[in-house]
């Protein structure tokens, strides 16, 4: 495996999460200047809480799948060129994510 490609991926993730946190500290911030309610402090804090609970449920679910996919691969003695393999791994992943939805809306 061409271990260079992991480089600039790696570097786009970094700096994605980077900016997240710079944008979610700005934010916070901006509430504690312009005074809010600190029930609605309290009710973006609870809201985030519960959206990185889900996020965790989300990607679990879709690795999981993935996983289960590579497994598939591996059954089926699929080549890495494969169209079969392309499809089983974006077919598992949309599969993971059509599942978290169902299970988040049944939810609610």
């Amino acid at each position: 495996m061409d271990f260079a490609l992991l480089i600039p991926i790696t570097a786009f993730l970094c700096t994605v999460a980077i900016i997240k946190i710079i944008v979610d500290s700005r934010l916070r911030r901006r509430l504690a200047e312009t005074h809010a309610s600190e029930d609605l402090v309290r009710a973006m804090l609870t809201a985030d809480e519960h959206n990185r609970s889900l996020s965790a449920l989300k990607w679990g679910i879709v690795l999981t799948l993935i996983g289960l996919a590579f497994g598939l691969i591996d059954l089926l003695n699929l080549d890495g060129n494969d169209p079969a393999t392309f499809g089983l791994l974006i077919g598992s992943a949309g599969l993971g994510m059509l599942g978290f939805h169902g299970f988040t809306a049944r939810k609610h």
